[in-house]
């Protein structure tokens, strides 16, 4: 690839006689041309703008030579295109098509803002702003597809979806997690899908300290998401989607005060296991007749000692078949107040799988996991701004489908 000390590459093709020469040494040039896309839609949405207005600005008027939309932008745009940290600020203070996203002329306006300017932006913020940043977003997202829904829409399944973040020194409230092995972070990412799009459509993330359990702040999502969403779409049917990390009285009791369908996994117990017995026996028959894998269907009517009152289970009896392996019993639970056959009930929860692609998307396409400032309210402040570019991507994606120019990838704008 071409460096400062090679300005130029030469492509050999087999069967051409003439090889291909890159040349970079233009005087002025960029390789992010991609982000002015996200410019445009950003100006149709006013998500950096939405985001800026809930920020406050310590600094004396008269010395300010960055405004707080600018440092906004400069951070957001920076993150769409693969430059995560504060430190690439130097190699790109100059960039011409930066200054352009930004609003500056490309050549005779001044750099833009060093990496300690940023970096003082990032720890000024504190938890009031970063809450009315948050609910900005989410408001931002909702009344954008309200307005492309036109209010109207069947169904809103929302997913939450924990994941970890690996931290790499002593930041605030990271702490060892047996469960990933890790020092860490564990963000709370919230997705909302509308009727029977396959798109999940981020909506907020919550960073939360790396030894808090899966359900911490759950609730409170999902009620101030089922309040904005009710206000937006008032005829739409909910549906709620989680894991077994969030499985509770609490929570439960909670769903059943909200009126919403949910679809709730649950870890095995001695109980189920009992009640599974026989049908996980069928399904040992089943598989050891046919060589493969096999699953069956069923439920009950389950309580633990905690719960109120008994709810449905379905109940998913699988035998994992491999070769030169034993056969492995994988019994499954769900609970749900759905009326629909166990199967159809149990697919419906695996579509949440597709979540983890969310999430894979945040890390390591946008680096949310990132966040390497010692302060803990500055970490979740990178946190929501990798959540603004990657509303930006999601909503240019969405545009993309149906032209030459959709891809089911969440690439970066560095390469185009």
């Amino acid at each position: 690839m071409a460096t400062d000390c090679i300005p130029q590459v030469t492509f050999d093709f087999q069967g051409q006689r003439t090889p291909v020469v890159a040349r970079f040494d233009q005087a002025h040039a960029s390789t992010d041309g991609g982000a002015l896309l996200l410019k445009a839609l950003d100006e149709r949405l006013g998500l950096t703008e939405r985001v800026a207005a809930c920020l406050t600005d310590p600094r004396q008027l008269g010395k300010v030579r960055h405004e707080l939309i600018e440092l906004v932008r400069q951070r957001v745009f920076g993150l769409a295109c693969g430059y995560a940290d504060c430190n690439d600020a130097a190699r790109l203070a100059h960039d011409p098509l930066h200054k352009l996203l930004l609003g500056r002329d490309p050549l005779a306006r001044p750099p833009l803002a060093s990496q300690p300017t940023l970096s003082r932006f990032e720890n000024t913020v504190g938890r009031r702003e970063l809450f009315a940043m948050g609910q900005g977003l989410a408001d931002t997202v909702i009344t954008h597809h309200r307005r492309r829904l036109r209010g109207r829409a069947a169904r809103i399944t929302i997913d939450l979806d924990p994941t970890d973040d690996p931290t790499p020194g002593q930041q605030e409230f990271t702490f060892f997690n047996g469960h990933y092995d890790s020092w860490c972070y564990l963000p709370l990412v919230a997705t909302v899908t509308f009727n029977g799009e396959a798109a999940q459509y981020a909506v907020t993330a919550v960073l939360r300290p790396g030894n808090a359990p899966a359900s911490r702040g759950a609730i409170g999502v999902l009620r101030r998401l089922l309040g904005k969403l009710r206000a937006a779409f008032p005829t739409a049917v909910f549906r709620v989607r989680l894991d077994g990390g969030f499985a509770s009285p609490t929570l439960f009791a909670f769903l059943d005060a909200q009126q919403v369908e949910y679809v709730v996994a649950m870890a095995s117990n001695a109980r189920l296991d009992k009640r599974a017995r026989r049908l996980m026996g069928q399904a040992r028959m089943l598989s050891k007749a046919s060589g493969q894998t096999a699953h069956l269907y069923g439920e009950t009517r389950y309580a633990a000692k905690s719960w109120k009152r008994k709810r449905r289970v379905i109940i998913k009896a699988e035998v994992v078949r491999h070769a030169g392996r034993d056969p492995k019993n994988n019994p499954r639970f769900v609970v749900t107040n759905l009326t629909d056959e166990p199967e159809t009930v149990y697919q419906l929860y695996c579509q949440r799988g597709d979540v983890e692609n969310r999430l894979k998307e945040l890390h390591h396409g946008l680096e949310m996991d990132r966040t390497s400032c010692s302060r803990f309210w500055a970490n979740q402040f990178r946190v929501l701004l990798t959540l603004t570019a990657y509303i930006l991507f999601q909503e240019l994606r969405r545009r993309a489908q149906g032209t030459a120019c959709a891809d089911p990838r969440s690439a970066r704008c560095g390469s185009g």
